[in-house]
């Protein structure tokens, strides 16, 4: 079956997101979650991969920042449940080459800046690519203009050992506002995706289309 002709998958509302938001702070101490910002940018780190990673390799590094295995007590199924439910709507996103709606909210206040909102999710996704490094070994030329996209909003000092893609960072203009670095993710993501996954340029549909503009007063 083609990829588009598949049914999409069902996006998660309003209401899912602060639930699963909720089960994350909930988990006790030591387990350290991912917030549903940084587990979106990991989500999509996961999926951008060039080999299919079964959930069970990146599951527990949502539930601990460092993958450290939950009380078997805990009853985790409704929280995977909601997060298994984005992976999948965000790997249909992917791999038909459409927009999607990255979990990236306004910040209260006038202090903030666009890269404040969007930290966390590059946070996450780099966060997938250092448990997950096969799409790193994929045409460093490639890969080059979209990672720059995504990690010129973390600390240089934190991109060691990357000249290059700090010399590519150093030639972007900074987005022009949150709605522009949101849609940059998602560019991002896709032209990463082509590097690990290619598909025929017939099939390729158009991306076209921001996603919808970011909420706002969220975490």
């Amino acid at each position: 079956m083609h990829p588009r002709s598949r049914p999409t998958a069902a996006a998660l509302d309003e209401h899912a997101i602060d639930r699963l938001q909720s089960l994350l702070e909930a988990l006790p101490a030591p387990l350290e979650p991912l917030d549903v910002t940084m587990l979106d940018g990991f989500l999509c780190g996961v999926l951008v991969q060039p080999v299919p990673v079964p959930a069970d390799r990146w599951l527990p590094y949502v539930t601990d920042v460092d993958g450290r295995a939950p009380d078997a007590t805990l009853a985790l199924e409704p929280l995977h449940a909601l997060v298994l439910a984005r992976h999948a709507e965000l790997a249909d996103a992917i791999q038909r080459r459409r927009w999607f709606d990255p979990w990236v909210f306004e910040l209260e206040g006038d202090g903030p800046s666009a890269t404040d909102a969007v930290y966390p999710w590059v946070a996450g996704f780099a966060a997938a690519m250092a448990l997950l490094p096969a799409l790193l070994r994929q045409d460093a030329r490639a890969l080059l203009a979209p990672l720059a996209l995504l990690y010129r909003h973390l600390d240089a000092g934190d991109l060691e050992d990357a000249d290059e893609l700090l010399a590519e960072i150093e030639t972007l203009e900074p987005p022009a506002d949150l709605s522009e670095a949101v849609q940059d993710l998602v560019r991002a993501t896709l032209r990463l995706a082509d590097v690990s996954c290619p598909i025929a340029a017939a099939a390729a549909p158009s991306r076209r289309g921001p996603p919808r503009r970011p909420k706002s007063g969220r975490r």
